[in-house]
């Protein structure tokens, strides 16, 4: 096979899009160091400083959602797709890919569907479990669909699905320290249960508003909380902690080493995006879910259910965070039965090697 092969992805605005979209990536070039990969993702979403920091380049349509409250605005997004569109047009006449995948987000959409029209083959990749919008647009004429979730049949033609699960980030799943090891680097104690609470990189204010407001309840607890706020509540909450100095509590903004951060947890509390559950399931760590609301077509709910409904899972609704979350933490905590039943239990439900599996599809594709 050719090895200088031209590869373009496109899709992001949310880690739990760009993350996979860089673990593909970098997975083409751990096989064939001379493929020329090319990113195309929204301009202003977070994907314009993620990839370039991951060393492969990228550019920008000015592409939007559709606004679903306020329709008149949509006449600026009909023109920022129209001009995405003239963009995803000239991209191609001068990067000319072997193939075009799409891993979700407002940019695969114009870009995926110029590719179609081009003949260029196309490869889906969907996290959820409630496939996107943009997706179901352009399954009829994608090549193939990587899937994480059983019965995807009803948002897709069942004979391009591929079972493969989401990738995730490999330093994640190498990481050998024990769990009291990481808790030290944390600065806590090596032999005290632990929890995790993370809130995506800006945050996700109705978890960290529970912590915040029950933090004296929590100071007294018989175990330790690592607790990433995210960057919009971090001055907040390094206030609030310079105030309560509770011991047993270490906030942060960011969690730069999430593989120790995940090893020395025995429950993670986290939104349901289809990568931090796919990270879960690898992981085997039981969880606490709380869907956020503001994702299209709530499928981070959905996300969540596949878990719950096998017992792999716990999940607070987030208009209801606030008055059941913190005694739904303490109380799993103290139950070392249910803990160990949801570990067990959400390890079943992960699937294993799926980076492999998307690439190798890949390279089918190219063949054909």
């Amino acid at each position: 096979m050719n090895k200088n092969f031209k590869i373009l992805i496109s899709g992001g605005g949310t880690g739990g899009h760009i993350f996979p979209a860089l673990s593909i990536a970098n997975a083409i070039k751990e096989r064939y160091p001379q493929a020329e990969i090319l990113f195309v993702g929204a301009d202003n979403r977070m994907e314009m400083e993620k990839v370039p920091t991951a060393g492969y380049k990228i550019i920008g349509l000015p592409v939007s959602g559709f606004d679903r409250k306020h329709l008149f605005r949509n006449f600026k997004v009909l023109f920022r797709l129209y001009k995405s569109m003239r963009m995803a047009k000239s991209i191609l006449r001068d990067f000319q890919p072997d193939i075009a995948i799409g891993v979700g987000g407002y940019a695969s959409g114009p870009m995926l569907k110029v590719a179609q029209k081009k003949g260029i083959p196309t490869l889906i990749q969907e996290q959820n479990s409630y496939a996107g919008v943009t997706n179901k647009l352009l399954a009829e004429k994608a090549e193939a669909i990587c899937v994480a979730y059983e019965g995807m049949e009803r948002f897709f033609p069942a004979d391009k699905i591929i079972l493969t699960g989401n990738p995730v980030r490999q330093n994640i799943l190498n990481c050998k320290i024990s769990a009291g090891e990481a808790r030290e680097k944390f600065g806590l104690k090596a032999d005290v249960p632990t929890v995790l609470v993370v809130g995506g990189s800006l945050g996700a204010r109705t978890t960290n508003q529970c912590i915040s407001h029950n933090i004296d309840k929590l100071a007294k607890q018989n175990f330790q909380l690592i607790w990433q706020t995210g960057k919009l509540y971090d001055a907040d909450a390094k206030k609030l902690m310079e105030e309560k100095e509770p011991a047993n509590i270490k906030q942060m903004a960011f969690v730069t080493n999430m593989d120790e951060a995940y090893r020395a947890a025995d429950l993670v509390v986290s939104r349901a995006g289809a990568s931090s559950i796919s990270e879960l399931q690898l992981l085997g760590k039981a969880a606490l879910l709380v869907p956020s609301p503001n994702v299209a077509e709530d499928h981070q709910t959905k996300n969540a259910l596949a878990l719950v409904n096998r017992n792999a899972a716990v999940m607070v609704k987030d208009m209801e965070a606030e008055a059941k979350l913190t005694d739904e933490l303490i109380a799993l905590l103290n139950d070392k039965t249910k803990l160990q039943t949801l570990s067990k239990n959400v390890a079943e439900m992960a699937l294993t090697g799926a980076v492999d599996k998307i690439v190798d599809r890949v390279f089918e594709l190219i063949k054909k």
